[in-house]
C-alpha cells in the first residue's frame, strides 16, 4: 500500500466512479428483472491487493461496505483507512484461521466465513467484550466439498455440518447469525449453484427467522445471485479493475 490515503489521484478515482457505476447499473438492472427492490441488494467492494486510498476514495462515491480476505493485508489497511477519518462496514470474507480471530475483530463488523462449531466458538469467546454482537455469516458448501471451505449440508458431523454450525452461532453470546455465504462451485453453472442455495437458507431461516442475510455472487455471476434471493454481492474486479499480483 504506497499511496498516501490522502492523495487518491484524480485519474484513479475517475476509475472508481466509472466502476461504480456500472455495477450499480448491473445491480438495478438485475433487480428490476426479477421484480426485487433496489434497497434490499448491497455491494461490498472486496478491495484485497487494492491499496487504503481505494477505500477511502470508494468511501467517498458513497460505498458503505467493504471485504477483505487476508488478516496480513486487512489489518493494517483498516488502521490506516480509520486514521484517515473514514469508517466503511468491514467485512471478513475469506477463509479465517483460529489464531487470526483476536486479530480480525479489532476492525471486523461482519465476519463471513464460518464454517465450523470450533471456529465459532473461537469468534464467541473473543468476542465477549465488544459494545454489541459480532454479526457472522456460515459459509455453506453448495456441493458439499468441505476443501474449499464452508459448513457441509446434510452432514451429521458434529464440528463442519450445516445444521451444527448454525445452530452454535445463533446460541452463541455475543454473536449474531445474520445469515449464509458461498461461492459457486467451480464447474457449476451460476443459477444451479444459486437456486440450490436459495433453497438452503430458507431451510436455515425457517429455523432461525432472523437469519436474512444471502451474501452470494462476484463480479461474474451477481446477476444470477440476485435473482436467486442475495441481498448482498460481493464484487472486486468488475469495481476495481484487474487485480494487482499477490506477493
Amino acid at each position: 500500500m504506497t499511496d498516501s490515503p490522502a492523495l487518491v489521484r484524480p485519474d484513479r478515482r475517475a476509475e472508481l466512479a466509472a466502476g461504480l457505476a456500472r455495477v450499480r447499473a448491473r445491480i438495478a438492472d438485475a433487480c428490476a428483472a426479477t421484480g426485487r427492490d433496489r434497497a434490499e441488494v448491497t455491494m461490498i467492494a472486496v478491495t484485497k491487493t487494492y491499496p487504503a486510498a481505494d477505500v477511502i476514495a470508494l468511501a467517498g462515491l458513497g460505498v458503505t461496505d467493504v471485504g477483505e480476505n487476508r488478516d496480513q493485508e486487512a489489518a493494517p489497511k483498516a488502521a490506516e483507512v480509520a486514521a484517515a477519518g473514514v469508517a466503511p462496514r468491514w467485512h471478513f470474507v475469506g477463509r479465517l484461521q483460529r489464531n487470526k480471530v483476536k486479530s480480525v475483530l479489532r476492525y471486523a463488523d461482519t465476519v463471513q466465513s464460518v464454517d465450523s462449531v470450533r471456529l465459532a466458538s473461537t469468534l464467541a469467546a473473543a468476542a465477549g467484550g465488544r459494545d454489541r454482537p459480532l454479526e457472522v455469516l456460515v459459509q455453506v458448501s453448495i456441493d458439499g466439498d468441505p476443501s474449499r471451505g464452508g459448513a457441509v449440508p446434510s452432514s451429521a458431523d458434529p464440528d463442519v455440518g450445516l445444521g451444527p454450525v448454525t445452530g452454535a452461532v445463533a446460541a452463541a453470546e455475543g454473536l449474531r447469525l445474520a445469515g449464509l455465504m458461498a461461492v459457486a462451485p467451480l464447474g457449476w453453472e451460476p443459477e444451479r449453484a444459486f437456486a440450490r442455495l436459495a433453497t438452503l437458507a430458507a431451510a436455515v431461516r425457517a429455523e432461525h427467522p432472523g437469519a436474512t442475510v444471502l451474501s452470494a455472487g462476484m463480479s461474474g455471476d451477481l446477476e444470477a445471485a440476485i435473482g436467486h434471493g442475495a441481498t448482498h454481492v460481493r464484487v472486486g474486479s468488475a469495481l476495481l479493475g484487474m487485480r494487482p499480483t499477490l506477493r
